[in-house]
């Protein structure tokens, strides 16, 4: 008898096309879900007879109270390697395994620029009304070069992000609390003095910071008073960082001038958000790691990790 195992969140339906499962064709029966389960008790249902699950980043939490409900499950294969949505103390105290696989940052990178991009010259607002036989150019866009880039955060995404700010000759400008002036100059870019002076000289400000008990909820209503009128604010990294009421708030009071999201409270956003709605916002759907080469590592590498898993030599360990 195969053993079941369950590929989580798998929108487009490209776990299976995108990496050769033969490998464990003959040890292992793949189901994949195409819809996201919005309560534990749908997700446990689901999940009830794997022994193998595939969960994408840190869409799904696996607490204490979801792995208890699930006997038969042996092994969790959750792509990236840092996932903070799972409770490996219980998942040990189970006998459950859980492994990771590895993760670009080039994808993100990449969906930064766009959003960026996208916001500066209004281009989904000029689209829609080319295609709607709308106003010719309704927009006057936000010029790059020579306007400051500020990065909350210089790690692998930030500092690349750096670097193509620079190649549009942007000034470029970091904080974080650990930042050094080593690192900034190491990068070429300049280190803000503080939080504050960042936000209040940036045209565009970008997070790229890890989530953690420091950095949740470090843009609030006071932090996002200090960006100028004519500010971009864009958030690739994760939502918690940013509070969405502040957020909401400055842009239907027109305090910025427009922000770009990739990250959500909660997701997939619900369909009454008033996120959907709200002026002035680029949003899309979490898609910062969504390429078919990441997806290609994260569904090959999940395919390794069961392989040595039924050999006995489990790879790429979490925590």
């Amino acid at each position: 008898m195969r053993l079941r195992c369950a590929v989580l969140d798998d929108f487009q339906q490209v776990a299976t096309t995108l990496a050769d499962w033969s490998p464990v064709a003959d040890r292992v029966e793949v189901v994949s879900y195409d819809s996201h389960f919005a309560d534990e008790d749908a997700l446990a249902a689901a999940l009830a007879d794997a022994d193998i699950v595939v969960t994408l980043r840190e869409r799904v939490p696996f607490p204490a109270s979801l792995i208890a409900r699930l006997p038969r499950l042996k092994l969790l294969v959750a792509s990236g390697m840092r996932n903070s949505v799972i409770d490996y103390d219980a998942a040990e105290a189970r006998g459950v395994t859980v492994c990771g696989t590895a993760s670009s940052s080039t994808p993100p990178v990449e969906l930064t620029w766009a959003l960026l991009l996208g916001l500066a010259r209004g281009i989904v607002q000029e689209s829609n009304a080319l295609r709607a036989q709308g106003p010719w150019q309704s927009t006057v866009g936000a010029d790059l070069h020579g306007r400051r880039l500020a990065l909350l955060g210089l790690g692998k995404i930030g500092s690349r992000v750096a670097r193509i700010g620079l190649a549009f000759g942007m000034r470029v400008s970091a904080w974080s609390q650990n930042l050094t002036q080593e690192r900034a100059d190491e990068v070429g870019v300049e280190l803000a003095p503080s939080l504050q002076d960042l936000l209040a000289t940036g045209d565009f400000v970008s997070v790229h910071l890890a989530l953690g008990d420091r950095t949740r909820g470090l843009l609030g209503p006071a932090e996002l008073a200090l960006l100028k009128p004519t500010a971009h604010l864009i958030n690739t990294s994760r939502a918690a960082i940013v509070d969405q009421d502040a957020l909401l708030a400055a842009l239907h009071e027109g305090r910025i001038a427009g922000a770009a999201v990739d990250v959500f409270d909660t997701e997939p956003l619900p369909a009454d958000h008033p996120l959907r709605t709200a002026p002035r916002l680029l949003a899309t759907p979490h898609l910062g790691y969504v390429t078919q080469a990441n997806y290609a590592t994260y569904y090959g590498q999940a395919v390794e990790n069961i392989e040595a898993y039924l050999a006995g030599s489990p790879v790429r360990r979490l925590p």
